[in-house]
């Protein structure tokens, strides 16, 4: 049930999706047909996929270690927004110079924007037992101001005609395209790297060994010589600093300079495809392309059938929801058969054996 769970809770999601678009007047099937199966049958929205799909698989990939010792990293959005500001800080201020070591400098800028932002949470946590879920959840919030100050102060190109956003990257601060004439760029080869690289790390080092022990038994944990501050601080660290690549990998892709319209949620859909994967990092990499569809295929649904853009998410909620409801199926199971009313012994033998029992004791 691992790994049907993910199976049942996608194609519950389609279900439910098609009923319930048709109950709103839309067309249901259709629906599903432009988001989840048209896409895969157009190559050139293959590039699409795997563009998106390489920031929320690197993303979920940092969470999913944090899961693994119930660290609860929500700020991924605010670490990959940070990420995504540190390297261009880097890009602005090199803005006039050349170089193939602008590139790895912007992406080192981005990994540890995203560690800074995650210490706050980690240090709260360890110093003072702050909850991370809201510690790290509200600090999106306050990315997303940063954002917004820088765009339309300080880094606002006066050249861009008075839009609040960055001067354009140059060539050496953008990220090659791996595949001559399409769109997948460097990060889509870097995301299966990150995938293979944690799946390692997780499955044959002493780290790895150590945030799963944390979060499938503390008690033994701590007598292994595992400290809770210890994981708390690798889980965030890793959490921050690989949604802050994620963050600069898109600044520096897609996007190619910094714009208000940055955050695109990747960091609460990479919580869902975290999730989906099983907190595999290579699982993850096919739960990635599964939510990625979400976005490209609701794209293509506005414009092809009206389906209104909120469509997205409701499918991502509605996937998260089955996921969890049809996790309850890895530990229980259905049986059938009519069940003993609650305190009442299930046979004769066993009302005999209970009675013995209950007699030798008060006996005794």
């Amino acid at each position: 049930m691992m790994l049907a769970a993910p199976v049942i809770a996608v194609a519950l999601t389609l279900l439910v999706g098609a009923v319930l678009f048709t109950l709103l007047g839309h067309d249901g099937l259709g629906a599903i047909f432009e988001i989840f199966v048209k896409p895969l049958f157009n190559p050139y929205r293959w590039q699409d996929l795997l563009v998106k799909a390489a920031p929320l698989a690197i993303i979920a990939i940092g969470l999913a270690i944090g899961f693994r010792a119930n660290v609860w990293n929500i700020g991924a959005e605010g670490q990959y927004i940070l990420g995504g500001l540190a390297g261009t800080g880097v890009a602005l201020a090199t803005l006039d110079m050349t170089g193939s070591w602008i590139l790895p400098l912007m992406l080192a800028a981005g990994i540890l924007g995203g560690m800074a932002w995650a210490t706050i949470p980690a240090a709260l946590k360890t110093a003072l037992g702050v909850n991370e879920i809201l510690s790290s959840l509200m600090l999106n919030y306050v990315a997303i101001q940063i954002l917004y100050y820088l765009m339309r102060g300080p880094w606002k190109d006066p050249m861009g005609f008075n839009f609040p956003q960055t001067a354009m990257f140059s060539s050496d601060q953008t990220l090659p395209m791996v595949v001559p004439g399409t769109l997948i760029h460097l990060g889509v080869p870097l995301a299966a790297a990150v995938a293979l690289t944690a799946f390692l790390l997780m499955a044959r080092t002493v780290t790895g060994f150590q945030m799963k022990v944390v979060g499938l038994a503390p008690k033994a944990a701590a007598f292994g010589g595992f400290g809770a501050a210890s994981t708390v601080w690798i889980a965030m660290l890793v959490g921050g600093g690989l949604a802050g690549f994620a963050g600069i990998l898109e600044a520096a892709g897609p996007f190619g300079q910094m714009v208000p319209q940055f955050p695109t949620g990747y960091g609460y859909t990479a919580i869902i495809v975290a999730f989906l994967g099983r907190l595999n990092p290579l699982g993850i990499l096919l739960a990635a392309l599964v939510l990625a569809l979400t976005y490209v295929g609701g794209e293509s649904a506005q414009t092809t059938i009206g389906l209104p853009s909120a469509a997205t998410g409701v499918f991502q909620a509605m996937m998260l929801f089955f996921l969890l409801a049809t996790d309850i199926l890895v530990r229980y199971r259905l049986v059938s058969g009519r069940a003993a009313p609650l305190g009442a012994p299930a046979s004769k033998s066993e009302a005999e054996t209970a009675a013995g029992g209950k007699g030798k004791a008060v006996a005794a």
